[in-house]
């Protein structure tokens, strides 16, 4: 067989991943599950060998793979789209794993984002991470940013990717996109490069060390609007891994240098929507303020980021990730069981459903005031809200005082 036909299938099923694992039948993971297609033969070491070199199409690709056993790349297929893959060795055999790049870029809107993205996108100059674990869709969350830059402003956008993920046109602005080892050497030298290049805005796919974190900083600082992307969980362990790269006799000047140039912290996990029409993103956005700033630069008010993100809702359109369950779950758009098991404080979490609240009544007013997302379907549903699944308003859950017994005796 060749990876065409499994591509195929993979793209008709709306799958997001295909694992190739010699024993195993090829496996694609479809609205978050991993699930095997037993249409196609249990794979050998010569059917992976061989998508692997249908992969690899130059020699300089091969070779890096023979050296260092995993080489990222991507692949295209002019009927279906693009794919990153990596192919790697596990076992003494050759495994494979592609993810499937949309040809659409989906707006804010589609992959229904907090709406405080758009007032992000009009940052003119700073940092702004988009973190979360792997395959929680941060790419997507960028692409939906950049696109919305390049349709309002007049901009040199400068992307540096390893591989390159979507393709974007010109559209008012200019873009160039860089693929790390085939248009440059690393993220570091193509981001200390891209400072001659002129780009009004620049987005690093991953900062992965030292000095390309430092670089990104630079970069900031110098008048440019950086994007790049963290695997951390949250807002706050995010200011503590970029803090933590540098050594500790820096780490007082790197405090103050993010509090000056960070404007938003974008961290998400997707959850299984409620009507098993795919997935919707869970979203804890942090804004930088005056008072976010003070707790960067001063390490022991860091652990407050949170109680400041939860307060700065209404005002600001900072959430976290309960909050952000939470409005989801009014929304019926998720189950009360998926918003449990994602729930970062499960406890607190579970009386506020009870109706038990730390905060009071106006400021739950506030902060559901102050969030909102449109009402799209997300990427695996094409944009669209799901015909069986029409936007629901607001679950909102009264107790009506009863009635007091009325006895009424008529006199004769």
């Amino acid at each position: 067989m060749h990876i065409n036909e499994l591509l195929t299938v993979v793209c008709e099923q709306g799958a997001s991943d295909l694992h190739l694992k010699v024993g195993n039948h090829p496996i694609a993971r479809i609205r978050g599950k991993l699930t095997p297609l037993t249409q196609f033969k249990r794979l050998v070491q010569e059917d992976t060998i061989a998508m692997a070199y249908a992969i690899m199409a130059s020699d300089r690709q091969k070779g890096k793979f023979k050296e260092n056993f995993d080489i990222d790349i991507a692949y295209s297929v002019p009927s279906l789209g693009r794919f990153r893959c990596n192919v790697f060795n596990q076992r003494g055999t050759v495994g494979l794993v592609l993810r499937v790049i949309p040809r659409k870029i989906y707006t804010i809107d589609d992959l229904m984002l907090p709406k405080v993205l758009k007032t992000i996108c009009q940052e003119q100059r700073g940092l702004v991470l988009v973190t979360g674990t792997t395959g929680s869709g941060k790419s997507t969350t960028l692409a939906a940013m950049i696109d919305l830059i390049n349709a309002t402003r007049t901009e040199h956008i400068l992307t540096i990717e390893d591989p390159i993920e979507y393709l974007h046109r010109d559209n008012l602005s200019i873009i160039n996109q860089r693929e790390v080892e085939a248009d440059c050497k690393s993220f570091s030298s193509a981001l200390r490069a891209a400072l001659r290049q002129d780009p009004d805005v620049i987005l690093v796919g991953e900062m992965r060390d030292l000095e390309t974190i430092e670089t990104a900083l630079h970069a900031a600082e110098t008048g440019h609007l950086v994007f790049s992307t963290l695997h951390t969980l949250d807002a706050t362990e995010t200011i503590n891994r970029v803090i933590s790269v540098f050594p500790p006799h820096h780490q007082k000047q790197i405090r103050l240098q993010l509090a000056s140039v960070l404007k938003g912290i974008i961290s998400q996990r997707l959850v299984p929507r409620a009507d098993g029409q795919g997935r919707v993103p869970a979203v804890e956005v942090m804004v930088a303020t005056e008072t976010v700033r003070s707790c960067i630069e001063e390490k022991d008010k860091t652990k407050m980021l949170k109680d400041v993100i939860s307060a700065g809702t209404a005002q600001y359109g900072m959430q976290t990730f309960d909050q952000s369950l939470y409005f989801l779950l009014s929304q019926d758009l998720i189950t009360e069981e998926e918003a449990l098991l994602r729930a970062t404080n499960v406890g607190e979490f579970k009386l506020r459903l009870e109706g038990v609240m730390a905060t009071s009544d106006l400021a739950k007013s506030n902060m559901e005031r102050g969030m909102s997302i449109a009402q799209g379907g997300g990427r695996e549903a094409g944009g669209a809200v799901p015909p069986q699944a029409p936007a629901q308003p607001p679950r909102i859950s009264v107790a009506m005082p009863s009635a007091p017994e009325v006895k009424i005796t008529l006199a004769r």
